[in-house]
């Protein structure tokens, strides 16, 4: 599990599971992993993400690592870790 604070906001590295019933974050075995609805067709899982985190904390959210692979990294503007810790494990 990987949440590091930085001067622009907050990164949270982690990995996706696409195709799942529902959009959720968990933490197993140690890491987080966020399952999504979406196929990981053209993008469309990285989208889901990016609006999903950006509704869970109501700030701006970009994909800044992981574009074509399962294991992510989201920057979460404006925010630091306590708060991306709430909202992530409550």
């Amino acid at each position: 599990m990987k949440i590091v604070e930085t001067e622009r906001g907050v990164t949270v590295s982690f990995h996706v599971k696409p195709r799942s019933r529902k959009f959720k974050v968990v933490v197993e075995n140690g890491e987080i992993v966020v399952h999504c609805r979406e196929k990981p067709v053209k993008g469309k899982v990285n989208k889901e993400l990016v609006k999903e985190f950006s509704r869970l904390f109501h700030k701006r959210v970009e994909l800044i690592s992981g574009f074509t692979s399962k294991q992510k990294v989201l920057l979460i503007r404006d925010a630091d870790r306590k708060e991306v810790e709430k909202h992530l494990f409550s």
